[in-house]
């Protein structure tokens, strides 16, 4: 059996930038990437999607994101572009189409079983699978009972297959309102939330958001200790969401609370009325993709969420993890802060090897 320092599971944004930090640090990484490319979810997600925050605060270490104009909101095309171009430049072993099944403790190491019935033996273990491999499908009243199609945003990728359709989306976040404005330009579409819309300007005083962000500290403050659950963000508009603001002010998309129940291919709302729908799609956001943790004693709480402190397994010495959502702040989960929490969990877990 093949035995390495350091065993990254995901090749995506939080796996390279694990890598990258781990390599200035001295352990010698491993990356394992179940798909065929090192680029994470970013191939897979819609068509239009594009960043929230600018070129210039959205790179991961030792790489700046590309372009002359660093206040431009990258494009999806562009991240993997970034992402692949990053990968081909780390000096790292990074293995495609190596998905990881299952971890777990083999004495003093950690035994990785592979897709396909490989095994590897790593002394210190990073689950860098990201936050966006597993989308969240709430248990939504009715739900189960509706006849007619339902997707999540993770399958969604143009408007053009629901043209003339009639078309719910569900959430409140930025991505919910970003495709139900897109779908309304073909289709007759509701955006249903449990409360209101809350926007958030993107630029003040002339300044995009993160700028302040990043001035006053609050997007690398270590927050997440703190939160018991991450909290709800509000919309940001920076230009791209002045069409949605207009269309959800003139009823195009219309907002409406959230449905009460199905009959069929008709969902019911809260005033008793039954209308029929051609496809629900949940904006619901997406949970930890970590199933192969589930042997591992006290990795996972019973919900399958991960016990950690700031990405550092709290009861699994050598286990880390990169690129939760509010993992240590706000920016944890983002192109421009997991190389900050990457930098961390290389330094202890630098220091833990060395002590062994």
């Amino acid at each position: 059996m093949e035995h390495v320092d350091v065993a990254v599971i995901g090749g995506g944004q939080s796996g390279l930038a694990t890598a990258h930090t781990l390599l200035r640090r001295g352990p010698r990484p491993v990356v394992l990437e179940g798909s065929g490319r090192a680029a994470g979810s970013w191939p897979r997600f819609y068509d239009s999607l594009t960043l929230f925050s600018p070129a210039r605060y959205s790179s991961l270490p030792g790489m700046p994101f590309p372009g002359s104009d660093r206040d431009r909101y990258p494009h999806r095309d562009e991240v993997v572009a970034y992402l692949t171009a990053y990968a081909d430049r780390l000096d790292a072993d990074i293995r495609t189409g190596q998905r990881v099944t299952s971890v777990r403790r083999a004495g003093s190491e950690f035994e990785l079983a592979l897709d396909g019935g490989g095994h590897l033996a790593a002394r210190a273990v990073v689950a860098a699978s990201d936050t966006f491999s597993r989308p969240h499908r709430p248990a939504l009243p009715g739900l189960q009972e509706f006849t007619g199609q339902v997707l999540h945003a993770a399958d969604y990728r143009s408007p053009f297959p629901f043209t003339g359709g009639r078309l719910v989306v569900v959430g409140a976040g930025n991505s919910a309102v970003q495709i139900a404005a897109e779908l309304a330009t073909t289709a007759r579409v509701t955006l249903a939330t449990r409360g209101p819309v809350k926007f958030a300007a993107q630029r003040i005083l002339g300044r995009d958001l993160h700028f302040w962000t990043a001035r006053t500290g609050l997007d690398t403050a270590p927050l997440g200790r703190l939160l018991s659950r991450p909290p709800a963000l509000p919309v940001l508009d920076d230009g791209r969401y002045r069409a949605a603001l207009a269309a959800l002010a003139a009823g195009q998309p219309d907002r409406r609370a959230l449905f009460t129940g199905s009959d069929g291919t008709k969902l019911i709302w809260p005033d008793g009325q039954r209308e029929e729908v051609d496809a629900i799609v949940l904006a619901t956001g997406y949970r930890p993709d970590l199933p192969y943790l589930s042997r591992l004693d006290g990795a996972l709480d019973a919900e399958g969420k991960p016990r950690h402190r700031e990405g550092l397994a709290t009861n699994v010495p050598g286990l880390a993890f990169v690129g939760l959502e509010w993992q240590r702040s706000l920016s944890s989960d983002s192109l421009r802060g997991v190389g900050r929490d990457a930098e961390r969990i290389a330094r202890r877990l630098a220091a833990y090897l060395a002590r062994r």
